[in-house]
C-alpha cells in the first residue's frame, strides 16, 4: 500500500487506501501523559506521515488525574477534542472555563490566535482524541463550541460546515461522524465524490470491505482493524465497516 496521502480527486486517488496500524503510530510518554500520534507531531517527524489532506493531527491521549497541558498558544488551526473517558478542564483567553466530559465534543477555532489550557481535574486518568484540521482561511477571529452527543450504533454527525444534523460547525468543508455499532453490525462508508475519507477506530475491532467498483490492487479483499488503527481512503475505495466480536467505537471523516 502507498504511504503517501492523496491530494487529488482523480480516479486513482478515489480508489486509494492508506492503512495506519496503531502500533506504527508515533509514541510520546511522560510520567503523566501517554500519547499516540497518527501523524507527525512535536519531536516526531516523518515526511510520509504529515497528515491526510487537511487532517494534520490525531492524538490519542491518556492524561493522569491532576495533570495536563498548561497555558499554550495556537493559531490558524481547527482543534477538535473527542472526550472518550473521564473529564478535562478547559480554560482559554476568550474567557471560556468549561469542563469537557465523556461523550462531549469540543471545537476550538484558533484563528488569529488564542491561549488555552487542558487539565484533568478528575480523580482518575482521562482519555481523549485531539484532532487538528487546517481551516479554509487564515486569520479569522477565534471561536469556540462544545456539545454533548448521544452516540448510537449508526453514524451521528459531530462536525459539519453548515451545522447539519445538529453537528457543531467547523471552518472547513469537512464532516465528522461517530458511531458505536454492536458486534456484527455494518455501517456504510459514504464519502462525497471528490473527497477523501479517514476512519479512526477508538475502541473495539472490525473489518473493512472494499467497494466492488474500486478495482484497485491496493485494496485487499478485507482489512481487519483494531483499537487505534486508522485508514485513509478515496471516495470509491471502501464500501462498509463491520464491527467485531466486542463491537466498536469509531470516527469517520469526510475531507475536502
Amino acid at each position: 500500500m502507498s504511504a503517501k496521502p492523496a491530494h487529488q480527486s482523480n480516479d486513482s486517488s478515489a480508489r486509494q487506501l492508506l492503512y495506519r496500524p496503531a502500533a506504527a503510530r508515533f509514541h510520546s510518554q511522560l510520567d503523566w501523559l501517554d500519547s499516540w500520534h497518527s501523524f507527525s507531531f512535536a519531536d516526531h517527524y516523518d515526511p510520509a506521515w504529515v497528515g491526510f489532506g487537511p487532517l494534520r493531527v490525531i492524538n490519542d491521549d491518556t492524561i493522569s488525574a491532576g495533570r495536563g497541558f498548561g497555558l499554550h498558544p495556537h493559531r490558524d488551526m481547527e482543534i477538535v477534542t473527542v472526550m472518550v473517558e473521564g473529564q478535562i478542564d478547559h480554560c482559554d483567553s476568550l474567557g471560556h472555563r468549561q469542563v469537557l466530559r465523556a461523550g462531549e465534543l469540543q471545537w476550538m477555532s484558533a484563528g488569529s490566535g488564542l491561549v488555552h489550557s487542558e487539565i484533568n481535574g478528575g480523580e482518575r486518568a482521562c482519555r481523549l482524541l485531539q484532532i487538528w484540521i487546517e481551516p479554509s482561511q487564515a486569520g479569522q477571529p477565534p471561536a469556540y463550541g462544545q456539545k454533548p452527543f448521544a452516540i448510537g450504533p449508526d453514524w451521528t454527525p459531530l462536525l459539519d460546515p453548515n451545522g447539519a444534523g445538529g453537528a457543531l460547525m467547523i471552518r472547513r468543508p469537512v464532516k465528522l461522524w461517530r458511531a458505536q455499532p454492536e458486534a456484527g453490525r455494518s455501517l456504510e462508508l459514504r464519502i462525497s465524490s471528490g473527497c477523501q475519507g479517514w476512519l479512526q477506530l477508538i475502541e473495539g475491532s472490525g473489518s473493512l470491505r472494499p467497494s466492488d467498483s474500486s478495482g484497485s490492487p491496493q485494496v485487499p479483499a478485507q482489512l481487519q482493524l483494531q483499537r487505534g488503527d486508522g485508514c485513509g481512503f478515496g471516495s470509491t475505495a471502501l464500501d462498509r465497516f463491520t464491527a467485531g466480536a466486542n463491537g466498536a467505537d469509531l470516527l469517520l471523516f469526510e475531507l475536502r
